[in-house]
């Protein structure tokens, strides 16, 4: 078994087993990243946002609240697609990682042969190598993680309709002098009892298409292509810290000479750390961009692109709005990353362990 092959089903194995314990955060921090919430004291000419827009609690209260409103299972929404997106993501770009990382090496060796150089890649190396992998995994999977982000916001999405058509039918009735009227709670209770139609990863599909045909599930592919620099950032940190601490191990003679589980589980932790504090607002504009835009009558609720979410955050939020949820992220992603990295790396080893066996045994059959 190649080491490419090898590494990139330890990452999807590793990513994997990451993504289920991690789930509910990473739904919850998605809501966090799409509630939308204006300034104080705003003049919108378009109107003021519905009170129900702004912010409604911490993480713990958000999860609290979903599992009242939508059950358990609500922490789990997007889950089946989220999984198999994280299956995808993580082999492939760990195969590519791996392919151009063997390349990165081989280069590094050759030009020492030469005479320049020490040998080893450097920093610039390694962010090239994770930038490459990177594209290519979001360019082949930025269809999967559309339908995942609508699968976690659909019901908050559901919600908003629903209070932007009550909040008309009661604005519509104060006009006409029918508040209070049976007429208008005949209507309201109508509305109240309209039910959501199950909604899964067909449905999102369909949805998706139809607002923006093919194209749609593309949908915040800049800022998701810019973020390849998280990992990028955050590989440069791992690989450096954990070729620093190899050094370290191979010098001191008394010491551990392999690196411990524990070990890779800090430095992924803190990689990822990094990584994300630096590029979360983009997070948060890719998670708006995907979710589904017509939630309201208000035009600060909709971003035709990029550019224009950027803008009209800035305007009705301000730059806060792009931090929105963060804390939940930095927990979710320093988890998911450490758990990621120590999953990974034991599987690496069991596979190369086990095709070596397997190659032994190959050896003995034909002697």
């Amino acid at each position: 078994m190649s080491s490419a092959i090898a590494n990139g089903l330890a990452g999807a194995g590793g990513g994997l087993i990451a993504q289920i314990i991690t789930y509910p955060l990473q739904m919850v921090n998605t809501r966090q990243q799409t509630e939308r919430a204006v300034k104080k004291g705003i003049d919108d000419q378009c109107g003021p946002l519905p009170p129900s827009y702004h912010p409604s609690g911490g993480t713990l209260v958000q999860v609290l609240q979903v599992i009242r409103s939508e059950g358990l299972g609500g922490l789990y929404s997007g889950l089946k697609p989220s999984l198999f997106g994280t299956v995808a993501s993580q082999g492939v770009y760990y195969y590519f990682y791996q392919v151009f990382k063997n390349k990165a090496e081989s280069i590094a060796a050759a030009r020492k042969d030469r005479g320049h150089g020490d040998g080893n890649v450097g920093m610039v190396s390694w962010l090239v190598v994770a930038a490459i992998a990177g594209s290519l995994n979001v360019l082949l999977t930025n269809p999967i993680w559309v339908l995942v982000t609508r699968m976690q916001t659909h019901t908050q999405a559901e919600k908003k309709i629903m209070e932007g058509k009550r909040e008309a039918l009661l604005k519509q009735a104060s006009e006409n002098g029918l508040v209070g009227s049976s007429e208008l709670q005949d209507k309201l209770a109508e509305l109240d009892s309209l039910k959501s139609n199950p909604y899964g990863t067909p449905h999102a599909a369909r949805e998706v298409y139809n607002e923006a045909g093919i194209l749609g599930f593309w949908k915040g592919i800049i800022p998701t292509l810019v973020m390849v620099c998280n990992p990028s950032i955050q590989f440069m940190i791992y690989e450096t810290s954990l070729k620093s601490l190899k050094e370290k191990r191979a010098a001191n003679k008394q010491g551990l000479k392999n690196v411990t589980a524990l070990e890779v589980f800090i430095l992924g932790a803190l990689a990822k750390l990094g990584a994300t504090v630096a590029t979360y607002p983009l997070l948060v504009v890719k998670s708006r961009l995907q979710a589904k835009q017509d939630i309201g009558g208000n035009v600060a609720l909709r971003y035709s692109g990029t550019l224009d979410a950027i803008i009209k955050m800035i305007r009705y939020e301000g730059l806060l709005g792009f931090y929105k949820g963060m804390g939940t992220k930095i927990v979710q992603s320093v988890l998911a990353a450490s758990v990621l990295f120590m999953v990974k790396e034991e599987l690496v080893k069991a596979f190369i362990s086990l095709a070596g066996k397997s190659q032994k045994l190959r050896l003995n059959v034909f002697k």
